[in-house]
């Protein structure tokens, strides 16, 4: 038969469960705070080094600006003076958009062409081109050969029919006009920082849209007269700053943001004269000149009258 416990008994063995029980709590209590502890102590660690290394990272990309910036050593001038040349060139999406058009305008007819050979016969396709660019050629001939007249560089000047300058825009035109009769030079050597049309300048008091073509160049480059003509403006006043309009017919080009003039208005200019020095008067982020071609105050994107 199985004991019978006192009250006493009773008493004093729940207390010795519940002391046990508490020690074993105490001492898991403390063994899962010390691993927390040196979960801590690790995660800490960690990221110090982390932070340590991202430092000395910077330090070292840095350093390498540094060197690249104010040394020879490790890349030549002409190296230095190339990668700041393009990455001081200014994209002009237009300009982009445009010659991708004419590529894909050119590459279309070729791929027409190839399958017209194909379904109908290499030898037949040939004899019917030949054919057909002889009738073009003739009635060509017959519109454009009459509408000459003399230009200023002594040749003959050809005055497209109506139908050729129909798929043409204004610009277009006037600048064919333009090359008809004109054969403009270089203002000056140096180097193309924003062509004609939209832009994304960085300062606000930049416009979008250019009328013009920039050619950064050293202050005190001389530039000199792309046209013949007269000066009928020469100022200071505007954000062209110091700039002249010489003007030959119809024709007028700017010349802005200039150093000096050495020319009056009223002054008759020749072709390759001397007329001013780049500067950065004006509206301007740097030394260069604004170049600005216009035909009946329309402006005319340079880079179609002249190979920059």
């Amino acid at each position: 038969m199985e004991r019978v416990l006192s009250t006493a008994e009773r008493i004093k063995r729940a207390e010795e469960i519940y002391n046990r029980r508490k020690m074993e709590n105490i001492q898991s209590g403390v063994r899962v705070s010390y691993r927390e502890t040196n979960k801590e102590k690790k995660i800490n660690l960690s990221l110090f080094k982390r932070m340590i290394l991202q430092i000395l990272i910077c330090l070292v990309i840095y350093f390498i600006f540094y060197l690249i910036q104010n040394t020879n050593y490790i890349f030549s001038e002409n190296v230095l003076n190339k990668t700041k040349e393009i990455l001081s060139y200014d994209m002009n999406p237009v300009a982009i958009y445009e010659e991708t058009v004419k590529y894909f305008n050119q590459i279309i007819p070729k791929e027409n062409q190839e399958e017209n050979k194909t379904n109908n016969g290499a030898e037949e396709n040939m004899l019917g081109n030949e054919i057909t660019n002889q009738i073009v050629n003739g009635i060509s001939a017959l519109n454009v050969i009459p509408n000459t007249v003399e230009g200023s560089i002594g040749g003959p000047e050809v005055i497209p029919n109506e139908e050729s300058s129909k798929n043409l825009s204004q610009m277009e035109i006037d600048a064919n006009e333009i090359k008809s009769k004109y054969q403009l030079q270089i203002p000056l050597v140096g180097t193309i920082t924003s062509r004609f049309g939209l832009r994304n300048p960085t300062t606000k008091t930049v416009p979008t849209n250019h009328t013009g073509i920039d050619i950064a160049a050293n202050v005190g480059t001389v530039i000199y007269a792309a046209l013949d003509g007269t000066v009928t403006i020469s100022s200071s006043e505007g954000d062209y700053g110091n700039h002249l309009r010489i003007e030959k017919d119809d024709v007028a080009i700017y010349y802005a943001h200039c150093s000096k003039l050495y020319v009056k208005q009223g002054d008759v200019i020749k072709q390759g004269d001397a007329i001013a020095e780049v500067g950065a008067t004006g509206n301007v982020t740097g030394p260069h000149l604004h170049f600005e071609i216009r035909k009946q105050e329309r402006y005319v994107n340079p880079d179609l009258v002249m190979q920059f």
